[in-house]
């Protein structure tokens, strides 16, 4: 077995969990509120921007151009393609994008980010994979299962989020390749972190959707309060 076959066993139940999670199948009936959806972006937003340096310390710890070329083209990705699917929820919610930028995190948001830069900062290249996989492997499963299943139609409200996500395999094929590759010459030490970073971001990739479903926040307001 693969490496990244181990990875994906070990970790089907919470692939499961969230493509069962309300938030994702509220994106296959089209019945979510403008709120989960505008608290979405706000978060994935801050999250991507995080996800863009974990890739460019990936590439500080890169020993070949050809590593370079993948964790760039994957910045590159995300500043001029991901956008789209958030225009998606931007039109489904009546707002534009530019408004939901720049806020601060939720706890969920900032968990799952500060979990991403510490395996970038203190872990191997190997390491930092397992922790960013989750993230394009949970959209791609997300993706085709509701192409298969739901079929929609391009009057369908996500449409473009369920296409857009459904058609990225390429980029998942192109970490899991290069994860195993590495995963050959790890000691048993590093192969166990990096199934436990995998796991946690797959825990967290969960809780994500549950953050924008529930409209998380901190639990104690920090508005300044007027004299």
């Amino acid at each position: 077995m693969l490496f990244s076959e181990q990875l994906r066993h070990e970790g089907n139940p919470i692939f499961e969990a969230i493509f069962q999670h309300p938030f994702v199948q509220g994106i296959a009936t089209g019945e979510l509120h403008k709120e989960q959806l505008i608290h979405y972006v706000k978060q994935d937003y801050e999250y991507l921007n995080t996800f863009m340096r974990v890739y460019g310390l990936a590439i500080s710890k890169s020993s070949s151009r050809k590593d370079i070329e993948l964790f760039n083209s994957q910045i590159t990705f995300v500043l001029n393609s991901e956008s789209h699917p958030h225009h998606n929820f931007c039109r489904m919610a009546d707002v534009s994008y530019e408004e939901l930028q720049g806020f601060p995190m939720a706890p969920t948001a900032h968990h799952y980010t500060h979990h991403l830069m510490t395996v970038a900062h203190e872990g191997t290249l190997a390491e930092i994979i397992s922790a960013l996989l989750p993230c394009p492997w949970t959209y791609m499963d997300i993706g085709q299962r509701l192409l298969h299943e739901v079929s929609p139609k391009p009057d369908h409200p996500f449409y473009e989020w369920i296409t857009f996500y459904g058609q990225t395999g390429h980029i998942n094929d192109q970490f899991c390749k290069r994860l195993d590759a590495l995963a050959q010459t790890a000691t048993k030490e590093e192969r166990q972190r990096m199934l436990d970073h995998f796991l946690i971001s797959c825990q967290l990739e969960y809780k994500f959707w549950d953050m924008a479903y529930t409209l998380e926040e901190w639990p104690v307001s920090q508005e300044v309060p007027h004299p």
